[in-house]
């Protein structure tokens, strides 16, 4: 008997809004696996513009994703709106790796839960640079108790 994965909204310290669109459904009826990691992306990322100075266009270092991996609970298809929780649960010195979660719109329940790694590099020469003093005090806001 399969063990049943209980990950709740509680586990997160953020969340953002995601709408599925029409071209996220595969020929099965539902979101396609790899569309998950791109709702990842787009979270994480989210949280580096508004909280820790990210200018994706402009900004000296960046984040490249270097380990992902999800686990999926229950399907979801459009028109379903969601919500991706988001938290940190490693923060190095140069690395971090999220902690992010699919909820369907006001359930408690995850849909889906994974993980994904960020190394942040200098964006010319992509050798990996100590993250910033800033950065890193918005990044302890979510990470997980104990973990940094």
């Amino acid at each position: 008997m399969a063990q049943k994965i209980d990950v709740t909204r509680g586990d997160y310290k953020i969340s953002y809004p995601m709408n599925t669109r029409w071209m996220d459904n595969d020929v099965y009826g539902h979101v396609n696996n790899v569309t998950y990691y791109s709702y990842f992306d787009t979270a994480a990322n989210t949280f580096l513009i508004k909280h820790c100075g990210l200018d994706i266009l402009k900004s000296e270092v960046i984040g490249l994703v270097v380990s992902s991996g999800c686990e999926y609970l229950a399907p979801v298809a459009f028109p379903d709106k969601l919500e991706v929780g988001l938290r940190i649960d490693r923060l190095g010195n140069s690395s971090v790796q999220y902690g992010l979660a699919i909820f369907k719109e006001n359930e408690p329940q995850a849909c889906a839960f994974g993980h994904f790694t960020h190394v942040f590099v200098n964006r010319v020469s992509n050798k990996p640079v100590k993250i910033s003093s800033e950065m890193r005090r918005n990044m302890e806001k979510i990470t997980v108790d104990g973990e940094s």
